[in-house]
């Protein structure tokens, strides 16, 4: 089964860290849906990613191939079932081809909130491990939290 990785499963690392079996495929991309960050992670110490539907937004990721043992370390990873469900998702390849593929997305309604720069550090690792960086949405992104985090630090100091 294929695996539409986003956030900080695009870190090839943190995916051989918590799947050392999932095969990287080639990056696609999520009509459709957006990034956002929501709740609050003790591991991260902020806000943590997850999708949500957004018409005209396409969300960039990656591919990997999976097996059902690879699933159940994913699901523990990403907390499924407690806080996290699957969802069935059809993305677009880099050839154009839409395939099926399963992601994980957030429980219920959260309220978005800020990730913490460590957190994002491994996100921006992740795009640059699949050259997505500069081809999608998420440069500016990065750049408005990076903004907000500052303009938060000023306003404490």
């Amino acid at each position: 089964m294929l695996y539409f990785a986003y956030a900080t499963s695009l870190s090839r690392r943190q995916m051989a860290e918590h799947c050392p079996g999932a095969k990287p495929r080639m990056a696609a991309k999520l009509p459709h849906y957006k990034l956002i960050f929501a709740g609050w992670s003790r591991k991260w110490r902020g806000g943590s990613a997850t999708i949500r539907q957004s018409q005209g937004d396409v969300l960039a990721g990656a591919l990997y191939e999976i097996t059902a043992p690879d699933l159940r370390q994913l699901d523990k990873y990403e907390d499924y079932p407690a806080t996290s469900d699957h969802l069935n998702v059809k993305v677009v390849t880099e050839e154009g081809d839409f395939v099926d593929a399963l992601t994980f997305i957030r429980k219920g309604r959260v309220e978005e909130s800020q990730p913490s720069a460590e957190y994002l550090a491994i996100i921006r690792q992740g795009y640059r491990d699949w050259g997505l960086a500069s081809s999608t949405g998420k440069t500016s992104l990065f750049h408005e939290m990076d903004r907000q985090s500052r303009s938060r630090g000023n306003a404490e100091g």
